[in-house]
């Protein structure tokens, strides 16, 4: 196909079969990207005309810059209608909604991209509110806050429907540039300076380490889209090839892998790639760090299910290659026995007169046998490097005398814990995709409790920056005494980053350690029982760093030479408001796990 061939069909594809936006247009599912689009082009065009202006007029436009980004995000976020898709009542409906690629395969839309791309958006919705309490449009450089986090928002919804390894390069590096701008915000202090030079540094290593991984899988698979890499696995027949010790294909493919994790395990910050997290969150601002905490959190989660369930099973509506029935069966390629008409012949003659055997469709359950070694290889991978960075998450936030480090090693650890759903869903793909589809939904449900959670959590620090001018625990002596309610909210979205009970944070991490319980149970794997034990373990020893700042607040004595003050009564309401879900959801928590199941009905079914 030469290149105005491609065009061509882009083109279709983009605008559907029909006169205008068709139903089947690509254009259409993706309004939510192109409107966040709009709004970074339409405060970018604002912005010029403020260039060369007076500091007050600067300012003014950080103000129109919040509202426009508050409004681009409300409509991504309705256009999007998680509610519209995700209810029970419509996955039940005649028309309910059909996974399908747009853009040629580049990108995929379903019930998993409209899940993860709502909680994104919801985030950003109420992150922009929370800048704007915290003060950040009041600022000279207010205004460019907002281009930065839409751009890395849009980045983020790539990665959420990413189908093609090209895009999940493209979307994670689309995510990332303006995050390291952010982590430099605070222009004039060396800590800041150095946080955005760390991350960068991290950033664009690491990149590099996952395209080379990238190029490795495409030489030995021969492809680049994700829903054909098993396929392709499966006629490379990687048990023949243990079995028969042919063993540099599989080294090839195992290094290619693990070279492309690097790029993921530096989002998420797990273990041995966490370095720049304590640095960047400690120089970086309270609100930078509740974007990067959760947004990038949850899109390079989303992303890693997506990798992983291409890697070790067959997506839903894949075409399965063909195979001769023999007395040892040979996997072929697809174009060798499949006709054009999708006929797969009836047989024909050798040179000795004897018939060979007529090519069949090879089931789904031998095909799912042929990933097994993948599927266990990277499932045994997620599971230690999620037990090893909780573990380590928990045990150096110790020693933090910072709010901001000690909450940074806090969403290092709960990175562990929401890894831990993936050796759960890869063991039990092979044996009960029903059963692995609500160890992705558990995940879901972790995903959208700790938006609450981390988000609340880093306002209160900023709101308590702006008023006492300090971010060390140790300044937070006493705090009952000056703010109590504001003291109580943090404290209880502490214990719920703990995962007490009535918390909403237990809710997600049972969701999360019932799909490994029944992975065990299902499959009988040590190394899942493993995953139980020292998640256990974690979570019993995080109570201790959390209780210590709640001690602090709640029974230290107030220092005397400390100058009253008072936290606002609209940040106090934003507190409040964003501890609701954090508090109370555990009564409505099936709400949200009904959507959580519908997001992933499209993953392995």
């Amino acid at each position: 196909m030469d290149l105005f061939e491609q065009i061509s069909r882009f083109v279709v594809d983009a605008k559907g079969a029909g006169d205008g936006i068709a139903a089947n247009s690509s254009v259409r599912v993706f309004l939510p990207e192109l409107t966040i689009c709009a709004t970074i082009v339409l405060m970018l065009m604002v912005r010029i005309v403020t260039i060369g202006r007076f500091h007050k007029a600067a300012r003014t436009y950080g103000g129109s810059a919040f509202w426009l980004a508050l409004l681009g995000s409300l409509l991504a976020l309705v256009l999007s209608a998680p509610w519209k898709h995700l209810s029970t009542e419509a996955m039940a409906s005649p028309d309910a909604l059909t996974r399908i690629e747009i853009f040629t395969g580049m990108l995929v839309y379903d019930t998993f991209t409209v899940f993860i791309r709502s909680v994104l958006l919801l985030f950003v919705v109420l992150f922009v509110v929370f800048t704007k309490l915290s003060g950040i449009p009041d600022r000279e450089d207010g205004a460019d806050i907002y281009t930065m986090v839409l751009g890395a928002t849009l980045g983020m919804c790539l990665m959420a429907s990413a189908n093609h390894l090209l895009m999940v390069f493209m979307a994670i590096e689309m995510a990332s540039v303006p995050s390291y701008v952010l982590a430099g915000l605070l222009k004039g202090r060396r800590t800041s300076s150095e946080a955005a030079l760390k991350y960068s540094v991290f950033g664009a290593g690491t990149a590099g380490v996952m395209l080379y991984g990238i190029s490795l899988i495409a030489g030995v698979t021969n492809t680049l889209h994700l829903p054909s890499l098993a396929v392709e696995l499966v006629k490379l027949d990687l048990p023949a090839m243990i079995n028969g010790g042919e063993m540099q294909t599989v080294m090839v493919l195992a290094v290619g892998t693990l070279m492309l994790m690097v790029g993921l395990a530096f989002k998420l910050s797990a273990v041995p790639f966490h370095f720049w997290c304590p640095d960047v969150f400690e120089g970086a601002s309270a609100e930078v760090n509740a974007f990067l905490s959760v947004a990038s959190k949850a899109a390079a989660l989303a992303l890693l299910v997506r990798v992983a369930i291409s890697l070790s099973a067959i997506a839903p509506g894949t075409e399965l290659p063909a195979v001769s029935q023999s007395e040892e069966v040979a996997l072929l390629a697809v174009d060798d026995v499949v006709g054009s008409d999708g006929d797969t012949g009836d047989g024909d003659t050798g040179d000795d007169g004897e018939e060979i055997p007529a090519a069949v469709l090879l089931s789904k359950s031998d095909a799912m046998d042929c990933l097994a070694p993948s599927r266990g290889f990277l499932s045994r991978f997620i599971a230690i490097m999620a037990m090893v960075t909780c573990t380590f998450g928990n045990l150096a936030a110790f020693g933090q005398t910072n709010i901001k480090r000690l909450l940074a090693y806090s969403t290092i650890a709960h990175a562990g814990y929401m890894m831990m759903a993936l050796p759960g869903l890869l063991a039990l793909a092979g044996h009960d995709p029903v059963a692995a589809e609500r160890a992705i939904a558990g995940l879901g449900v972790y995903i959208f409790i700790y938006l609450f959670m981390n988000l609340g959590a880093f306002a209160v620090v900023a709101f308590l920056r702006n008023s006492m001018r300090s971010e060390e625990i140790c300044d937070y002596a006493g705090l009952i005494r000056q703010c109590p309610w504001t003291v109580i909210m943090f404290s209880a979205m502490l214990f719920s980053l703990v995962g007490l009970p009535p918390l909403a944070g237990f809710v997600g991490k049972f969701a999360v350690f019932a799909g490994v319980a029944n992975a065990y149970f299902v499959t009988g794997e040590s190394y899942l029982m493993w995953i139980l034990i020292v998640g256990s373990i974690n979570s019993a020893i995080s109570l201790f760093y959390y209780l210590r700042v709640v001690k602090t607040m709640t029974m230290d004595p107030e220092p005397e030479q400390r100058t009253p003050f008072q936290v606002p009564v609209a940040s106090v309401c934003y507190i409040t408001i964003v501890s609701i879900p954090t508090v109370f959801l555990i009564l409505g928590w099936d709400g949200i796990n009904k959507m959580a199941v519908a997001a992933a009905s499209h993953l392995l079914m």
